[in-house]
């Protein structure tokens, strides 16, 4: 802003001054408001995830560590322990993200607070400047005189627009003193606020930081128990991953069958890979296809302990496993929900007297397994988020897993694509 001082002579213009201070107070302004709402996204963003972490932290520490039988398996007590840790360690970048935009916060704030109390120094410079001046002619007998001593009309009437430019111009002097030293007031204040949340901020990081070391080492325990009998849990976890896929060949058979019964009911010469769809089954998948990524977990409440595709084991290095769907770890005696509406397929008896319900939508099938009693029967109509059976908890371990699987035909989907924020 420039700082030249106004002068009585009737040939100088106010006018190339004024346009320059607005030009300033409007630049300032704009690039205040672009920088505070860019930082209010970012921090909204960020305190959003935060909270998500925080709360699948609660969700883990409840579904997963609330109940611990005395036998609980180490492998299933280090892999919870490491979704733990896993989650806690994305909490703690997260919160580092927000103290370093806090951090920017604090450092932009200051800078405009002194660009702020510097402008306000030229204006109230200004201001006294503009006062003596007014104080030297202040009488009604020197602005007659001022007008009276012009040489001709044009140069009186040039002076009486110049005092009355004059006395806008201070009024508008002082007005943008109170409008900027309220600004600057909000602004420290703002600064005060934000110093004051960066140190919740960090009160919370140093109690993640303080909770994952004991955590790890506490893992660093059990992979040492791990590794003294790790022969016998590797027999144990490739077993386990031989009777999954066993089932899955089975349900895989279910689906061939039911898909050429449908072909034969419906005469259809031509081998189909696919069901043969009423027009109201088209219709509904359609409508199932539509909302890709948007429909409901099947379960109310749970954590995701196991994604879909081949992955490293969690607890045993140099072993991966392949995961044909998504395992949710949920509470004690929750029920299983159908994602979308459809019609029973089959239910189908797993070892251990355990059931698996498949329900088609279309060329569509998703699969809930490890039920301990079905709701629903063959040939149910069933609709979104309806209970179809109770989730087995496993007697050693305590946890509730419900394993789901979604197919087109006998195709595996990626569940995590279309289920809402797996």
């Amino acid at each position: 802003m420039s700082t030249a001082k106004l002068s009585l002579d009737p040939s100088s213009r106010l006018t190339h001054s004024f346009p320059k201070t607005l030009l300033y107070l409007i630049s300032f302004l704009f690039l205040f408001l672009v920088s505070a709402n860019s930082f209010a996204q970012s921090k909204s963003d960020l305190e959003k995830q935060r909270k998500k972490l925080q709360k699948e932290i609660k969700e883990i520490n409840e579904l997963l560590f609330k109940s611990k039988a005395e036998e609980k398996s180490l492998l299933v007590e280090l892999n919870d322990l490491n979704k733990r840790i896993s989650v806690r360690d994305q909490l703690i970048q997260t919160i580092d993200k927000e103290i370093k935009e806090l951090n920017n916060d604090i450092s932009s704030n200051e800078k405009q607070i002194a660009q702020l109390e510097n402008h306000l120094n030229i204006l109230k410079d200004e201001y006294a400047d503009m006062v003596v001046q007014s104080y030297k002619s202040r009488t009604k007998q020197s602005r007659l005189m001022f007008l009276f001593s012009s040489e001709s009309f044009m140069q009186a009437f040039k002076r009486f627009q110049y005092m009355n430019q004059y006395a806008n111009y201070q009024k508008q002097q002082g007005q943008e003193i109170m409008a900027e030293t309220v600004k600057l007031n909000n602004l420290t204040d703002l600064l005060k606020e934000t110093k004051r949340e960066k140190e919740l901020l960090v009160l919370v990081n140093k109690k993640e930081s303080d909770s994952i070391k004991r955590e790890k080492n506490e893992q660093e325990g059990l992979v040492n128990s791990i590794k003294k009998k790790e022969k016998k849990y590797i027999t144990e976890i490739k077993k386990k991953q031989r009777e999954e896929a066993r089932i899955e060949k089975e349900i895989e058979k279910v689906i061939r069958e039911a898909i050429a019964s449908s072909n034969k009911k419906s005469n259809t010469n031509v081998k189909s890979s696919g069901f043969s769809l009423t027009p109201e089954a088209q219709k509904l998948e359609s409508s199932f296809v539509a909302n890709k990524g948007k429909l409901p977990a099947p379960v109310e409440r749970g954590v995701v302990v196991r994604h879909f595709g081949k992955q490293p084991h969690p607890t045993i290095k140099g072993i991966t496993i392949e995961s044909n769907g998504v395992f949710f770890a949920t509470e004690r005696g929750a029920n299983a929900r159908v994602i979308f509406d459809g019609k029973v397929l089959a239910i189908q008896v797993l070892p251990g007297n355990l059931k698996a319900v498949l329900v088609q939508h279309g060329n569509y099938i998703s699969v809930y397994k490890n039920l301990d009693n079905v709701l629903v029967n063959k040939g149910d109509q069933v609709r979104t988020k309806q209970q179809i059976g109770t989730i087995h908890t496993d007697a050693t371990s305590g946890q509730t897993i419900l394993a789901f699987v979604l197919f087109k035909e006998v195709k595996r989907e990626n569940p995590e694509e279309w289920v809402y924020k797996i």
